[in-house]
């Protein structure tokens, strides 16, 4: 399973989540569907939504990425 498409809504849209930078937006598709406080809160709302067969896609919204090393 990819999120290509999730991911590129989230990129192109971005500029108007900076505002919110820090909380946690749930994305199905190129739909943003909300904003959130915590992860548990945006994954609750996913799975309320779209259920346990359904992929959806939860990301904190960050102006810079902090790069994850894995050795």
């Amino acid at each position: 399973m990819t999120f290509e498409k999730e991911f590129a809504t989230y990129q192109r849209e971005l500029p108007n989540l900076l505002e919110k930078e820090g909380r946690f937006v749930l994305i199905k598709g190129d739909t943003i569907d909300s904003v959130w406080d915590s992860y548990a809160d945006a994954l609750e709302q996913g799975y309320r939504i779209y259920g346990v067969n359904q992929p959806f896609f939860v990301k904190q919204i960050r102006k810079v990425e902090t790069p994850i090393y894995v050795l």
